[in-house]
């Protein structure tokens, strides 16, 4: 059950009449409050039982704690039938009722543009990704949290407050969109993941005719996206990192858990979360959890090296977050601080800088590495990408990191070899 309180933001001075806020906290740390408009100075207040107290300087007491009493059983009730429809208390359900308690606005219709996707929102802890059959991740999740409050500001500071509707979103504002979205210095594909957030939540409305305008289909709203400057990490410095003493326990498992991702070309979902009971015969066997697919992956000798290590199994997952903190200090500690150049589109101008490599690893860079290592090594794209699980060649080409020169060489010992099966002439 939520807690509902009611309470004061200051509560000095006391003798000045102040608005009494309905404060509720549910979840784990989610908290929502609302300006009921009704003052009391505080030292007239109750604050066992959160309601004025019966004194003659305060002649609207009773009018006071009535309304009180009405927005805290208001409250009750809309608590009891959100759960009876099975759903849970999130921010925007709770804004909701503020909002219709305090008369700012209407019951929800379910036809809005807002109303759509504030219950999608709710809905996305227990929503299926129709792929892989699985609840979809809480990167998801938040993407789709981030999306909805850049919106939010959008209509606030471009559209003075006037919140959009379906037949709102044509070619026209999805360039005052963008534009809006480059003003605030984001990049290119940071844009591109909001823009197809957007789209997701006008597919589902079309599919279940609660959307009727199809402008978001037209080639004019497209999803902006650049080829990223991503690094990966050769065979040389894959090594240097397997090779280091680090001081202490914390950095040693992250470098241990980023050469697992770079000897087996798994995401960072399943390489920090595969078991003992994931090794079948000397090989690992992993159901993906982004996709679906199952792939298995051979041991080398730094992965054998680290399932020793850990007696039989594998290091303890990290969160993400901290992961990419930390690998960053395991690779400036081992050497990898070479200045390289990174390129980037962000608030619609391109923005190049020189940084040490260490400052671009992030956790993707082992399937990365992992991918450009096995084709520079000449390992069929077809056997390479039975691993990493990508479909088509031109999605698993968007991996590998190989410079111009190393294409080159690549060409040419190809053709070194295919000389050397030639009969020569006699």
């Amino acid at each position: 059950m939520a807690n509902l309180t009611f309470k004061f933001r200051k509560l000095n001075p006391q003798t000045v009449p102040q608005f009494v806020y309905m404060v509720v906290r549910f979840g784990r740390n989610d908290k929502v409050m609302c300006n009921t408009i009704l003052k009391v100075a505080p030292k007239y207040w109750n604050f066992e039982r959160m309601r004025v107290r019966k004194v003659v300087e305060v002649p609207m007491r009773e009018h006071i704690n009535n309304r009180l009493d009405e927005l805290a059983a208001a409250f009750s009730a809309f608590e009891v039938e959100i759960k009876g429809r099975g759903q849970r208390l999130t921010r925007y359900n709770v804004e909701d009722f503020f909002a219709q308690a305090m008369g700012k606005r209407a019951a929800s219709t379910g036809s809005k543009f807002h109303d759509f996707v504030r219950e999608y929102i709710e809905r996305n802890p227990t929503r299926i990704n129709p792929r892989t059959g699985q609840i979809i991740s809480e990167k998801t999740q938040l993407e789709h949290a981030r999306t909805y409050t850049l919106i939010q500001q959008f209509e606030k500071e471009q559209r003075k407050g006037q919140l959009l509707d379906f037949e709102d979103i044509t070619v026209q504002l999805y360039n005052e969109f963008l534009s809006y979205l480059q003003g605030r210095g984001l990049a290119t594909n940071t844009i591109g993941h909001k823009v197809q957030t957007l789209i997701t939540w006008l597919n589902e409305a079309t599919t279940i005719g609660i959307n009727t305008n199809l402008q978001y289909k037209s080639p004019y709203f497209k999803v902006p996206a650049e080829a990223a400057d991503t690094v990966y990490l050769n065979k040389e410095e894959l090594q240097r990192l397997a090779d280091i003493d680090l001081p202490n326990e914390r950095l040693s498992r992250t470098r241990d858990l980023f050469l697992i991702g770079a000897c087996t070309g798994l995401r960072f979902s399943d390489f920090t979360t595969i078991t003992a009971a994931n090794v079948r015969d000397g090989l690992i066997h992993v159901r993906q959890q982004k996709t679906g697919g199952d792939v298995v992956v051979p041991f080398n000798d730094i992965v054998r090296a680290i399932w020793m290590k850990y007696n039989g199994a594998f290091p303890p997952p990290i969160s993400n977050q901290k992961f990419n903190a930390y690998i960053k200090e395991v690779c400036e500690l081992a050497g990898i601080t070479e200045e390289v150049e990174n390129n980037q589109t962000k608030g619609g101008a391109r923005v190049r800088k020189i940084v040490p490599k260490y400052m671009l690893i992030t956790s993707h860079t082992a399937r990365r590495s992992f991918a450009t290592n096995a084709y520079l090594d000449g390992v069929s794209p077809i056997s390479i990408m039975s691993i990493t699980g990508h479909k088509t060649e031109a999605q698993f080409m968007k991996y590998v990191r190989a410079t111009a020169e190393q294409h080159a060489r690549k060409l040419q010992a190809f053709w070194d070899s295919a000389a050397d099966d030639v009969e020569p002439s006699k």
